[in-house]
């Protein structure tokens, strides 16, 4: 990797399609005392709902892209300060937008294809597979299952194109989803 990269192996994603289970997976572990850099994804559509903005995942969807990445590569410089002796967890990673490019088919800009490149996470990747049972739509969360799984499965290949090793969550109660995670971080 390059001088100017930026690799900490106790950054930990969880990632995944909408409606897996990621946040309450999240909560769980900060019961555990780990803590997490939460999703940008609800706050940015929260703030351009209340602002009557546009960047919004059915308005202007390059600006929300846009936004996402902006305020995930922030999540990742202010996580830096963590004592790398200390798994910190994200839920979502700057991939993860790159993958949200594929799925709508809008072209990666040239600052999305630097940044994954040069913000690295720990190479392990906890990916929750679409689960139907736990599924619910909600104001923010608008997609059906069959987006959901469609999500999940651009998720998967562009982490693996990026060269991560996926570990897909058994679909488990949370507490045993935990204990799967903290047995198989790196």
């Amino acid at each position: 990797m390059e001088n100017n990269n930026l690799l900490r192996d106790d950054f930990i994603i969880i990632t995944g399609g909408p409606g897996a289970g990621k946040t309450t997976l999240l909560d769980e572990l900060l019961k555990n005392n780990y803590k997490y850099v939460p999703e940008v994804a609800r706050k940015i559509i929260q703030t351009q709902i209340s602002s009557n903005g546009d960047a919004l995942p059915w308005g202007n969807v390059t600006n929300y892209r846009d936004l996402m990445l902006e305020q995930s590569i922030e999540g990742y410089l202010s996580a830096l300060s963590n004592p790398s002796n200390q798994p910190l967890f994200f839920d979502r990673g700057i991939p993860d937008t790159l993958a949200y490019s594929h799925l709508i088919n809008i072209p990666a800009s040239e600052k999305l294809e630097s940044a994954v490149k040069r913000y690295r996470y720990n190479k392990r990747v906890f990916i929750l597979p679409p689960w139907k049972d736990i599924y619910k739509t909600d104001d923010e969360r608008k997609q059906d299952f069959e987006e959901a799984v469609a999500t999940y499965k651009v998720m998967f290949r562009t982490y693996e194109k990026l060269e991560y090793e996926l570990i897909e969550l058994p679909k488990i109660g949370v507490k045993e989803r935990v204990r799967f995670i903290l047995e198989n971080l790196l």
